[in-house]
């Protein structure tokens, strides 16, 4: 029975990945990373108590963090085995389903590759727009140079928290347990802020996202650089600069990533970013050997197909060793 489940829903992770290198997100689709943004929102008006002291806003997330993890993941998995319970090949349907709507690689090319057509076309306004769509910093004052690094920046950094992680959890638990890093991921990039609204209310939030992040940050870095090998990308450098520039950032697990890609493309990235009308003076990740130019996002997307599908091959091996011993222990 157990072999049974695992190999479905080893199956299902195996096309939910190539359906999200194949469709990505298409436009006005259903999603359940939306679905989680509006539960999120709605949880987060009953559990945020504006005025109140620190302690019980830390409290008051952490309870608001317990309810949505459990809500995110329980609903999924609920759906999964009963789906499992009708029929097999049920189960194998919703499964594939959720692992395709969990995994970001298409999605995060075309976004990117957004920006890359505007800069191509001459049209900086219309690049700063495309941009806007996938940083958090701002925009306005960008030039060309600077909206190629936030582009190749957000490609470097997802390619962690939105391909590597959610395999990662795909890998480990199927569905229900992508469902629950992808809410936590989630929750994290609305209330996670240390600003005045969110400082103690998201920290639990912040804090457990950087827990599940932590492991496969560091996991995606090493393939990366692999990747960067195969694509025959500086794989020396990139290995140089990540052991370097990896904890300039302060997420413990963004400039993991970033850090590689810097150093596999040859470039400087991160620095002095406005956010919100204000000059944050961050750290430079990597050298400056070269200007950033266009292609550099082409560059970054090649190595986010390569890292990606060096992943997807590492967590189908991970699945059939854990059949084998499954099937060698029943065996005995």
């Amino acid at each position: 029975m157990i072999l049974s489940l695992l190999l479905w829903s080893t199956a299902a992770l195996g096309a939910g990945f190539i359906l999200d290198i194949l469709f990505g997100d298409p436009p006005n689709f259903p999603h359940i990373v939306r679905l989680m943004g509006k539960l999120i929102s709605a949880l987060e008006k009953l559990f945020r108590k504006p005025g109140y002291s620190s302690y019980t806003q830390f409290y008051c997330g952490l309870c608001f963090v317990c309810a949505v993890t459990f809500l995110c993941a329980g609903i999924p998995l609920s759906a999964l085995l009963f789906a499992y319970w009708l029929h097999p090949a049920a189960g194998f349907v919703v499964e594939t389903f959720l692992c395709y709507q969990l995994l970001a690689v298409k999605c995060l090319r075309v976004e990117s590759m957004a920006v890359y057509t505007e800069l191509r076309a001459n049209d900086i306004a219309g690049a700063r727009q495309a941009v806007s769509r996938i940083v958090g910093r701002d925009t306005e004052r960008l030039d060309r140079t600077g909206i190629a690094r936030a582009a190749v920046e957000t490609v470097a950094e997802n390619t962690g928290d939105g391909v590597a992680s959610p395999l990662f959890y795909l890998m480990l638990g199927g569905a229900a347990s992508g469902c629950l890093f992808k809410a936590v991921n989630t929750m994290d990039s609305m209330v996670g802020y240390k600003n005045e609204q969110y400082l103690y209310f998201g920290r639990a939030a912040a804090k457990l996202d950087d827990a599940l992040n932590f492991l496969p940050s560091r996991l995606c870095a090493l393939f990366m650089i692999a990747a960067a090998a195969l694509l025959r990308l500086d794989a020396a450098n990139a290995l140089r600069i990540g052991r370097r520039d990896r904890r300039k950032h302060a997420s413990p697990n963004s400039a993991q990533t970033e850090a590689v890609c810097a150093g596999a493309l040859g470039i400087r990235l991160a620095g002095p970013s406005y956010y919100e009308g204000r000059l944050e003076d961050k750290p430079y990740i990597g050298d400056d050997l070269r200007p950033i130019e266009d292609e550099d996002i082409v560059r970054a997307n090649r190595l986010l197909y390569g890292t990606a599908i060096l992943l997807f091959i590492f967590a189908m091996g991970v699945r059939v060793c854990c059949m084998a011993a499954i099937y060698m222990v029943t065996k005995i």
